[in-house]
């Protein structure tokens, strides 16, 4: 399944695969084969910015 290419959706899908089921970025990246830049700089269009303390953009 291919992420979403809105940023407002994929801010959402995002966090909502971090909080279920991966422990960072890093690892959500590497096992849906995606482009960690790509979802960072989407969301950075957006004003969100990844906190891996919170492991959640915010």
């Amino acid at each position: 399944m291919p992420i979403p290419n809105d940023p407002i959706i994929l801010l959402s899908y995002v966090n909502t695969q971090l909080r279920d089921k991966y422990s960072s970025l890093d690892e959500l990246c590497s096992s849906l084969c995606v482009n960690k830049a790509d979802i960072v700089s989407k969301l950075s269009s957006v004003n969100y910015e990844y906190d891996s303390g919170l492991n959640k953009f915010v």
